[in-house]
């Protein structure tokens, strides 16, 4: 089977759709950043430094670039609103690896929009990707997020110490994996509610 691109666009659910970052996302996501602030600032280190839509942009245009070949943002749309973003990062093709991350608004949590997310993600990595194995880190101590990996059928493997600076100090991580034959093995659940967050 051919190794398939990351789509660019994908439909979760009838009310949640996810596409391909665009510079012209700039200003809904950074409304969505400056609005919930003090709730995202909690767990995402890059909140302190968004200060402006033209903030946005500059990451938009990185991650966007052509000769960016690791990592794979969306924009999630939840009833046609701005949700968050989820994505896959550092993309190893060679050794068929890749990690997703994510974060959701304050207003859009309880409604399993990011397990519906994850769950689309995984599936196009291991069918279409060709993808052996994928890993989520998670904040020491951000229950709401570590639940996602933990639904879906990842496994603990341990912390990595001191792995990302917020607000001020190193922070520990916990690292999840999933397996192609892991996740082949077991039908990953999704359910109504969950109140979810990275």
């Amino acid at each position: 089977m051919k190794t398939a691109a990351a789509p660019k666009q994908l439909t979760v659910a009838p009310d949640i759709n996810l596409h391909e970052a665009q510079v012209s996302d700039a200003a809904a996501l950074y409304q969505l950043i400056d609005s919930g602030r003090l709730y995202l600032r909690e767990w995402l280190p890059f909140i302190d430094f968004s200060q402006s839509a033209s903030d946005t942009e500059l990451y938009l245009r990185s991650v966007t670039a052509p000769g960016n070949l690791q990592d794979k943002v969306y924009i999630i749309r939840y009833q046609e609103q701005v949700a968050g973003i989820i994505g896959y990062k550092t993309i190893d093709r060679v050794n068929c690896k890749l990690e997703i991350g994510y974060w959701l608004g304050e207003s859009f949590q309880g409604k399993a929009i990011m397990v519906r997310s994850c769950q689309a993600l995984i599936k196009h990595a291991f069918e279409y990707m060709r993808m052996n194995r994928i890993q989520i880190k998670v904040g020491v101590g951000n229950t709401k997020s570590s639940r996602i990996p933990q639904r879906l059928g990842f496994q603990l493997e341990g912390i990595e110490r001191a792995g990302e600076w917020l607000r001020g100090q190193f922070i520990d991580l916990e690292v999840y994996s999933l397996l192609k034959q892991e996740w082949l093995e077991q039908k990953p659940t999704s359910g109504p509610g969950g109140n979810d967050r990275a």
